[in-house]
Order: C-alpha cells, then structure tokens, then sequence
C-alpha cells in the first residue's frame, strides 16, 4: 500500500480575529490547489486549531507523509525553531506519519509581483501626477532578531525600488530591530521628496500593521507639505498563493533550497557569534491553543490599536508609581515593550537536519509577559531600535 499524503499549513496565530480569518482564507486558496489530498491547517499559538489539532486530522484521515510548509514571508525564530520543533514531537509520538517541512516564502519573484500590486493600487488610489522618481518607498518588515530575516526585507525592497522606478526606498520594521518606522520615516522626510508610500511587507492584518499606519498619521500631521500614502498588505493575493503552492511541490521535489549559509544558528555571522549551534526548541507550548481565551476583545476583524494605548497607559501608570525616580524606559534593552513583538516567522528544521536554536524576536502583539529565556539581541541597544520607542505622556 502506498503513502497518503496530506499537507499541512503552519501559521504563527494572532489575538486580532481578522488576522485568524485571513490566515484560513489562504489555506482554504491553497486546498484549491491541491484537491486530492487532506488539507489542514494550526497555529503556534493564541489561536485555534494549533498545531497539533491540525495532524491530528490529517492522521484520522489516514495520511502517512504529511507536507508541512509555514505560512510565514522570512526565515527567523519561529520557522527555523518553533514550528520544526512541535513537527518534531509529533512526529516522534506517531511513528507511523512521516512529517516533511519545507520552506518559507523567502525572497520570490512572486511575492515581488504581489507586493508591487498592492503599492501600484495606493498610487492609482490616491491619483495624482506626482512622478515615481519624486516619490519615496518605504517598506516596513517585521523586524527580527535574526539579520537574514532582516536583510530579505532589504532585498525586497531594492526589488520594488528597481522594478518600479522610485526616485528613492528606505526600509524600517514594526519592532525588534533598527531602525522603527517612526525614525524611519523621520529619516526619509529629509531627503526631499514629495510623496512617500509606506507598504507593510506583511501577510496579514493585525496590531503591527495597525501601529505602521498610526506611526504614518502621526508623521503625515508634523510634515503637512509631503504626500504620504498607506498601501494595502499581501493578504491572499494569488500571487502568494501561487508562491506557497511551489513551497510545497519543492518538498515533493526533494529540494533543499533554505539558505543556510546565512544562518545564525549554523554560521558565524556578524555580531551574532555568540548563537552558532544553539539547540533548536520551542517556546510556545505554554500559549498553543489558548484560542478564544486570547483574542483581542476590544476590537473586531479591523484592528484600530486601541491595545497600543492601553499598553501604553498600564506602562505610564506602572511607570509613574514605580519607577519615577528611575528614568528607564520600559523598553528593557532586548526590544520589548512590556507587549512581546515576537517576529514568529521561524524556519529550517525538520527535514534538513539542523541544530537550530531559538531566537525569540521581541516584537509579539501579545500583552503579558512569557517568562521564557531569550538569547540577548546585540543590537538591542541601537538608538533607532525598540528602546526610541516613542510613549506618549
């Protein structure tokens, strides 16, 4: 009797309800793409179905090979630790399923295409005659503690600046990292332009897209003479769709094309000496399916950031009465702001062999503290990064 095969969609959750409802609704595009086989789909964490819930139906289906591809654009702590890591275990309890992991979005002509779409929707939207060589890109990554994740938001950018013609493009990210949007933006005022478009390299919606967009407003209002437009993120573009598919037909191809020679965990890059060959290990089993538990109850599929403030005021109250003759700035050096920013889009793993190890990137949406160790970010202390992190009185 021959293998059964399955795939299963693996995606970081998220507590703002129209990010979970996004992410089904890619995973309801891909098993269009491949109607003879179960198509499943979990979540690390805050949301329902996990993980796990997902095998476990592909297992009550009968598949025996399960093709595992992560629902995530780069390659950092959560595609190269967490995901393989619940992969991992499951598998080593059901012997009897072989599980293989492919590989992230990455850097693709694809998504390239897809990305340009959504940014030449905002120029035709926001009409005008302003040529491309006086306006200035700014695409916004997610920002992570892993600087391979970090670059291929570069490389993106340099792709959409070549490819369209912009007079000009810089690149920030939403946390963890340098430099933030706001000095980001801050920096590409001064360079002269008329009109700026900020174009959140991002799959979904949620409360870092909705902090990219606030950090713009609030920009646009100091700066009234530079146009500034918001372009809409990836969403389930087809084009995204069609990169993920090819994700899974390379795990049938038997191609290894993860790009490990930049990886912190296995190579000495740069300032990150300290992590080669850190164990590969999760840290989310204590928050996997908290589901309903989780969400987001003070808005609803749109995300208006009304979380943002609220952190922001529990910080300046817990501020004021405890640490008022301090003069720290709550944002404790590593990159979070009392609300984890994680980057959650890990990678490597499974089918490749690899010892990673665990790079937690401060950034999460989530309130609250986890409690769990996270390698220091050597960079944690740059002055454009997580601790100028404007609060507000």
């Amino acid at each position: 009797m021959g293998e059964k095969l399955g795939l299963m969609i693996c995606g970081h959750g998220s507590r703002n309800k129209g990010a979970v409802k996004q992410f089904a609704q890619l995973a309801e595009a891909l098993k269009k793409r491949f109607p003879d086989w179960p198509v499943e789909y979990g979540y690390l964490e805050f949301a329902n179905p996990v993980i796990h819930d997902g095998l476990n139906k592909l297992k009550e289906q009968g598949c025996t090979h399960v093709l595992a591809v992560p629902g995530m654009l780069f390659a950092a702590g959560h595609a190269k630790n967490d995901i393989p890591s619940v992969l991992n275990t499951y598998q080593a309890q059901n012997p009897g399923m072989k599980i293989t992991y492919g590989r992230e979005l990455a850097v693709d002509t694809r998504m390239v295409r897809a990305a340009g779409e959504r940014i030449q929707e905002a120029l035709t939207a926001a009409g005008g005659d302003v040529p491309l060589h006086e306006t200035l890109l700014m695409v916004v990554g997610r920002g992570a503690s892993d600087p391979d994740a970090n670059s291929n938001v570069m490389k993106i950018t340099r792709l959409l600046w070549e490819g369209m013609g912009f007079g000009w493009a810089e690149t920030s990210y939403s946390g963890v990292t340098f430099p933030l949007v706001t000095p980001g933006l801050e920096h590409a005022v001064k360079l002269g332009y008329k009109r700026i478009v900020v174009f959140p390299y991002f799959l979904f919606t949620g409360v870092l897209v909705q902090r990219i967009y606030s950090a713009t407003d609030e920009i646009a209002a100091k700066y009234p003479d530079v146009e500034f437009i918001k372009a809409g993120y990836l969403n389930d573009h087809p084009q995204v769709i069609d990169t993920m598919a090819d994700r899974v037909q390379e795990i049938l191809q038997g191609a290894n094309v993860m790009n490990c020679q930049m990886c912190k965990y296995r190579e000495q890059v740069l300032g990150f000496e300290a992590e080669v060959g850190l164990a590969q290990e999760s840290h989310h089993h204590h928050v996997e399916g908290l589901g309903a538990d989780a969400e987001c109850q003070l808005c609803d599929e749109f995300c208006t950031g009304a979380c943002e403030e609220k952190v922001r005021e529990a910080a300046h109250h817990h501020h004021d009465h405890d640490h008022g003759h301090h003069g720290h700035s709550h944002d404790h050096g590593h990159g979070h702001h009392h609300h984890h920013d994680h980057d959650h889009s890990h990678d490597h793993g499974h089918a490749h062999g690899h010892s990673h190890g665990h790079s937690h990137d401060h950034g999460h949406s989530h309130d609250g503290e986890h409690g769990h160790h996270h390698h220091p970010y050597p960079r944690a202390d740059h002055p454009l990064g997580p601790k100028s992190m404007s609060k507000k009185p």
